[in-house]
């Protein structure tokens, strides 16, 4: 499709799992350009998310992966940050979803990234924000749910919290 209202924005796309890929699937389907960059091995951590499973692959990774290239690379090493580099250097949007910690480590963080793309739109996806007392904890959508209160109000009388069926911090968290 010609004419989208992202035609020619360029996203580099360093998150995993849920929240982030399904941003840059809607980023995607807008046109954007998105280069989904995975680590060396086993990928995103979307891949085993299943079953049901389509020829092997998982439905949740295929359908938020849509409209995207992809690479691997291997960020740990100076190599693959150096690749990194210059892929954010001609980008115009980058989404991650590391702790804080860990990014400012790997020297992916906005204070880097800025230096060499001052107009870099830099989007940290996290589940407990970039400060604060659980900001190096990883965020899912069933902690999400259980911290929420939203499983206490579903299920039964015999069975206790019971997660919604759809992962809706996830998606939500992706949208917004």
């Amino acid at each position: 499709m010609k004419n989208l209202p992202l035609d020619g924005i360029k996203v580099v796309d360093l998150s995993a799992a849920l929240t982030g890929p399904f941003c840059t699937q809607l980023l995607a389907d807008f046109g954007a350009d998105v280069l989904k960059i995975e680590p060396p091995g086993k990928g995103d951590m979307l891949r085993a998310f299943g079953p049901p499973y389509l020829k092997g692959e998982s439905p949740y990774f295929l359908l938020t992966n849509r409209n995207k290239r992809g690479i691997t690379l291997d960020i740990t090493k100076e190599k693959g940050r150096e690749i990194l580099m210059r892929l954010a250097k001609d980008a115009d949007v980058f989404i991650e979803n590391y702790r804080p910690g860990v990014k400012k480590k790997l020297k992916i963080d906005y204070d880097t990234l800025k230096e060499i793309n001052p107009r870099l739109i830099y989007c940290s996806i996290s589940g407990f924000g970039q400060t604060g007392p659980y900001a190096e904890r990883a965020g899912f959508d069933p902690i999400a749910q259980g911290m929420s209160g939203i499983a206490s109000i579903t299920g039964w009388k015999h069975t206790g919290p019971v997660r919604v069926g759809v992962a809706i911090g996830d998606s939500l968290g992706g949208i917004f």
